[in-house]
């Protein structure tokens, strides 16, 4: 029985306790959150409860995993906290908000040889593994070009939610809380990117929040090939998709969707497109909507690692490489555009 806290208890990290909760290999022990039990609808759990991060560390439970799901500004220093205290750690996205902090991680975890399992649960939708089973096994032939398309509403009626939506330094940024997830796709597919430029706008979130809402990147890809992304969080009332075009030597596929979950395309040389499960639905928070209901799957790769049935789906390396790739693109975009507070 693997045995887990879990710190936030937002939407994000309710869904991590429910999951646990479910598993029949799994054992909830803790949650953590800053805000009371009665503020979050959270009167009837059975598992200890604390307000403070600090106070169920020195508590010595008996726990083997902490599920960081708190604002991203905090993951790092929570995450560093739990492995001081040789706890393993499942780190929402993003990782980080810095490649440092991330490395940070990374070191602490090898120091105390504990593992971190990021989440981008992306990963597991069955046309994303379908896509990785085309690269890797060069059905695609040459990669050409990739564009990737982020269209998402997220509106006064996300960013008035919470303090921290919107916030410079506990958000991060439209790339790390929107969209990393499929820039995490892009990684895991066709590797590191270099060659960055982009332009970039706030078009509707002027008062919402401290960053840009869109942006067009273009980049190469290290092992070849070039790409595009164009994002927007200013999409009117609802989210109108996440897309992926992949043009290779030997055919054309594209995957699209509100989170990438429906090949709309696939014209290969000598090939016959596979029947895909369906993918899960999106997590549905009312007013808005997110990525794939994946993290059932998650839980399942932290306990088949932790007893040694299994591989890391997305490892430290893996979580890092993303925010360095996030805070590349922020890195063009602080040299040529700057947020007006009018």
């Amino acid at each position: 029985m693997i045995k887990f806290a879990v710190i936030g208890q937002g939407h994000i990290g309710k869904r991590h306790a429910e999951m646990i909760r479910r598993n029949p290999e799994a054992e909830l022990v803790a949650v953590c959150d800053v805000l009371p039990k009665e503020k979050l609808n959270l009167t009837d759990i059975k598992e200890r409860f604390f307000t403070d991060y600090d106070e169920l560390l020195a508590a010595n439970l008996d726990i083997d995993v902490i599920n960081i799901c708190t604002p991203n500004g905090y993951h790092a220093e929570y995450a560093i906290k739990a492995l001081e205290c040789k706890k393993h750690v499942v780190i929402e996205k993003p990782m980080a908000l810095s490649k440092l902090d991330a490395e940070k991680i990374l070191f602490k975890s090898l120091e105390v040889s504990c593992h971190v399992f990021c989440v981008m649960q992306n990963r597991y939708s069955p046309p994303s593994i379908w896509l990785k089973k085309l690269v890797d096994n060069k059905t695609l032939g040459d990669i050409f070009m990739v564009k990737l398309d982020c269209f998402w509403n997220r509106d006064e009626r996300y960013y008035t939610r919470d303090t921290w939506h919107g916030d410079a330094k506990l958000d991060g940024g439209t790339l790390f809380t929107q969209f990393s997830h499929f820039i995490d796709i892009i990684y895991w597919l066709f590797g590191n990117i270099q060659h960055i430029n982009g332009s970039f706008a706030d078009f509707n979130h002027e008062k919402l929040t401290d960053f840009e809402d869109s942006g067009i990147v273009n980049f190469s890809f290290v092992k070849g090939g070039m790409g595009c992304l164009s994002y927007s969080t200013s999409i009117w009332n609802s989210n109108l998709e996440s897309s992926i075009t992949i043009i290779g030597s030997k055919g054309t596929v594209k995957v699209s969707g509100q989170y990438m979950n429906e090949v709309t395309y696939c014209h290969i040389k000598d090939y016959e497109m596979p029947e895909l499960p369906a993918s899960n639905p999106p997590n549905d928070y009312g007013s808005y909507k997110g990525s794939a209901q994946n993290h059932h799957l998650v839980i399942e790769n932290v306990i088949e690692k932790l007893n040694d049935k299994g591989n890391i789906t997305t490892n430290a390396l893996e979580g890092l490489n993303v925010v360095d790739i996030i805070e590349r693109i922020y890195a063009v975009r602080d040299t040529q555009w700057k947020k007006q507070i009018k």
